[in-house]
């Protein structure tokens, strides 16, 4: 099950929702979240590798890509926005729990 965290830019302020652990929804609708987070090139990467895995294999080995993506994706997203300038807020203490999860250094 997944967990959010809040991230909020260090420059700009803006504050947005990362998560880390298994991602039900890309489980359920494949590359679909990638594309409502606004992450086009994965969502294109994904879509185009799944049909041509479908294809070419089989369908069960594209639901297999899928089961295999829902447990990478939320880390994906979360470390792409920590790259981008995004920081772990931290208010209940759980900023710690995220960096584990993430498999992220604290910061000193």
């Amino acid at each position: 099950m997944a967990t959010a965290i809040q991230l909020r830019h260090e420059k700009t302020g803006r504050v947005k929702i990362g998560y880390y652990g298994f991602s039900w929804t890309t489980l359920f609708f494949g590359f679909f979240p990638a594309l409502t987070r606004g992450e086009p090139l994965i969502f294109a990467l994904g879509f185009t590798t799944s049909i041509v895995i479908t294809l070419s294999i089989s369908w069960f080995a594209c639901l297999m890509l899928w089961l295999a993506w829902a447990f990478v994706f939320n880390r994906v997203y979360t470390c792409k926005l920590i790259g981008r300038g995004y920081e772990i807020v931290d208010p209940a203490g759980g900023g710690m729990a995220a960096r584990i999860g993430l498999g992220i250094a604290a910061r000193a």
